[in-house]
């Protein structure tokens, strides 16, 4: 009898947690639109152009998943959130992923039951100031004010940082980026800190960026990437594995440019297995057979959107670094399509 009982719970268990683990997926299908949280700008990663079109590093991951699940990259509704605003955003439903260059941290992952499904960015902290300010290193930062988002892992590790080093400050805390800017710029706050990419990406913006400097100092690990809801594996699967073909189309030398040559088939049999021309990966992934090459098709693969959105021909300027393939000594290696 006990036997049945456990058994009968674990299928009754086993059933909602199928009817979870369908739940975003179709919901996305159905509705004919992705719901994708974002910045309220940042750019480079996430801001409206002149046209009002949203574009940016975290948007081109959003675009792909989109394509890939519905055959468009332009059916996606962007919503804005700010470091406080996203996780409830989230949570609640209003979005389905959430790419906004947010650290992946064990109290995310597992408090706030979320699932990051990848790296996109590996960042870490830095510190940027005007140049007139005369400092050379963070721990010449003693009784500064420093600008800071509230609700970040960024105002955490500035506490600890500050800590180790035995020295003061005092935040100055703001909630969204082009608060932060005028702060900084108005002089309300002597140092302004987050993701050493943000700040890059900030100080593109400027009248003058050569007028402001990043300290030496990187303080922190900030892997950043897209998260989706804990108990919703197959829609997890799907934007991994979006994020991972864009990826590994780079390694494998699949390019906007010969995209189309290569669907005809290759004599790779992972190509083939990405593209969807051997094997039925999308249908394992509940997506057409071709999901990878429409994701491909938006904006080529990791390589070409980091160079056209925040790459070193851009006014962002990011090197590569740590998000170079692993083959170029970078962090970036995916696992095997198969």
């Amino acid at each position: 009898m006990n036997n049945s009982v456990f058994f009968g719970a674990l299928t009754v268990a086993g059933l909602a947690a199928g009817a979870a683990a369908a739940g975003t997926l179709d919901d996305v299908k159905a509705r004919d639109k992705l719901n994708c949280g974002t910045n309220t700008g940042l750019v480079g990663f996430a801001a409206p152009n002149a046209n009002g079109e949203w574009e940016g590093f975290d948007i081109a991951v959003c675009r792909a998943v989109a394509a890939a699940v519905l055959g468009d990259s332009t059916k996606v509704e962007f919503v804005p959130t700010t470091g406080k605003t996203r996780f409830t955003a989230l949570a609640s439903g209003e979005i389905d992923v959430l790419v906004r260059n947010t650290t992946w941290t064990f109290s995310r992952d597992v408090d706030l039951k979320f699932d990051f499904v990848g790296v996109n960015y590996y960042d870490g902290q830095g510190f940027m100031v005007p140049k007139e300010l005369g400092v050379s290193s963070a721990k010449e930062l003693d009784g500064a004010t420093v600008c800071i988002q509230t609700g970040t892992t960024t105002e955490l590790n500035l506490a600890d940082f500050f800590r180790a080093n035995n020295i003061s400050y005092e935040p100055v805390p703001i909630e969204t980026e082009a608060e932060a800017q005028q702060q900084y710029l108005s002089g309300a706050c002597d140092v302004y800190t987050t993701d050493a990419s943000g700040l890059a990406a900030t100080r593109a913006t400027f009248d003058d960026p050569s007028a402001h400097v990043l300290l030496p100092e990187i303080i922190s690990k900030e892997p950043l990437g897209p998260l989706v809801r804990h108990g919703d594996s197959e829609w997890g699967d799907v934007v991994r594995w979006t994020l991972n073909a864009l990826i590994a189309a780079e390694e494998l030398g699949v390019t906007s440019a010969n995209l189309t040559e290569m669907t005809a088939g290759t004599n790779n049999p992972e190509i083939n297995r990405l593209l969807g021309t051997e094997d039925n990966l999308g249908e394992m992934i509940g997506l057409s057979a071709d999901w990878a090459v429409k994701a491909l098709s938006v904006g080529g693969n990791y390589g070409e959107i980091f160079a056209k959105n925040i790459g070193e021909n851009t006014p962002i300027g990011l090197a590569r670094g740590l998000n170079a393939q692993w083959t170029d000594g970078g962090l970036l290696y995916t696992p095997p399509f198969r």
